[in-house]
C-alpha cells in the first residue's frame, strides 16, 4: 500500500467546511463520511478530514486548540502553476475564506495564504525549480 497522509482538522460546521474544501478543488469520498466527519480528498495520497469537534475529542488526549487565535499548524499544497495558485485561493476567498496576507515571491516559489472558517491555515504555492538557486551557501 501507498503511503498517504490523512490530515486531520477539527470544524465547527461540517458540512459549512466541506463546502468549503469542495470550492477548492478537493473531492468528498462518501465511503469514509458520515454527519460527524466528511473524507476530502486532494490526491490519490492526501486526504483532509473534517471532524465535528465532538468527534475530534474522540481521538485527542487534549483540547481542541483555538485556531481563530492561534496557529496549530501550516498545511502546504503544492500545485501545478501560479495560475491554479490564484484560482483556488479565489475560489476560497468567494467560498468564505480569509486570506491573512499577501502574495509571497520567492523567485522559484509563489505563495499564497488562506484559512477556512475555523482559521486552519493552508499554504497554496507553485515551486519552479528551474529558478531555484544554485548558488546557496553551505550552512
Amino acid at each position: 500500500m501507498a503511503k498517504q497522509i490523512f490530515i486531520n482538522l477539527a470544524v465547527k460546521d461540517v458540512q459549512k467546511s466541506m463546502d468549503f474544501y469542495s470550492a477548492l478543488g478537493f473531492e468528498n469520498n462518501p465511503q469514509f463520511s458520515d454527519d460527524a466527519g466528511k473524507c476530502m480528498v486532494w490526491s490519490e495520497n492526501i486526504f483532509v478530514m473534517l471532524l465535528s469537534h465532538e468527534k475530534f475529542s474522540s481521538f485527542a488526549t487534549k483540547p481542541i486548540a483555538d485556531t481563530q487565535s492561534a496557529v496549530a499548524g501550516l498545511f502546504s499544497l503544492s500545485v501545478d502553476s501560479v495560475d491554479e495558485v490564484n484560482k483556488i485561493v479565489e475560489n476560497g476567498l468567494k467560498a468564505g475564506g480569509t486570506e491573512p496576507n499577501e502574495i509571497r515571491d520567492y523567485g522559484f516559489m509563489q505563495q499564497r495564504t488562506l484559512e477556512d472558517f475555523d482559521g486552519h491555515t493552508w499554504e497554496i504555492f507553485f515551486m519552479d525549480m528551474s529558478k531555484f538557486p544554485t548558488d546557496q551557501p553551505a550552512g
